[in-house]
């Protein structure tokens, strides 16, 4: 893990590439919870975390520190964690979970069709409109170069327009600038932040 003002370099770094109005979420699924301490003395703001256990415990640790986004795969049980701590959820896929959710959301759209995939099929995101939908998120499929990922933010960015959606979550590590290009309200980024 670097160190504090190594992190806030970095963070900086990415923040004038997508630019002021993009916000930048640091992916803390690989940060330990004692690392935690490293981005509040960097001056990260907004943490985005994959796990309710893991957001229960940094929370407890962390509280106001941060505002607290969640990004993982949301299960119906967790819910109740999730409305308590966070102010957004980028990855809503189930609605027994958005009958559940009382924080705002972006819909999570497999565009690409893989299995291995969370997310909606973007025939569905009717059904998700009747609950507090921002926007839409995707991971788009593992790609060689980050233009790669530019054809899938693009359909997103369609289909929220389409759907009267003005939130993007996409992008990560590998291909925030090219998705900020592409209209990205929020990326998603950890190893770059952290890690050598």
């Amino acid at each position: 893990m670097l160190s504090p003002d190594e992190i806030r370099a970095r963070f900086e770094r990415v923040q004038a590439q997508v630019g002021p109005g993009v916000t930048v979420v640091a992916a803390t699924k690989y940060v330990t919870l004692a690392d935690m301490a490293r981005l509040v003395e960097a001056g990260i703001t907004v943490v985005g975390e994959n796990r309710a256990q893991d957001l229960e415990a940094k929370h407890a640790e962390y509280g106001d520190a941060f505002t607290w986004h969640f990004i993982g795969h949301l299960q119906s049980n967790k819910v109740k964690v999730v409305n308590r701590i966070c102010t957004l959820v980028h990855s809503l896929d189930s609605e027994s979970a958005a009958r559940r959710l009382e924080v705002p959301a972006l819909v999570q759209v497999n565009l690409s069709g893989e299995r291995s995939k969370s997310g909606v099929e973007p025939g569905e995101i009717p059904a998700y409109l009747a609950y507090d939908v921002r926007g839409l998120s995707t991971m788009p499929p593992a790609a060689a170069t980050p233009d790669d990922s530019r054809a899938w933010f693009s359909r997103l960015r369609a289909l929220a327009r389409e759907h009267g959606l003005r939130e993007l979550s996409m992008g990560t590590t590998q291909d925030f600038a090219v998705a900020a290009e592409e209209g990205a309200t929020h990326v998603r980024v950890g190893s770059i932040l952290f890690r050598d």
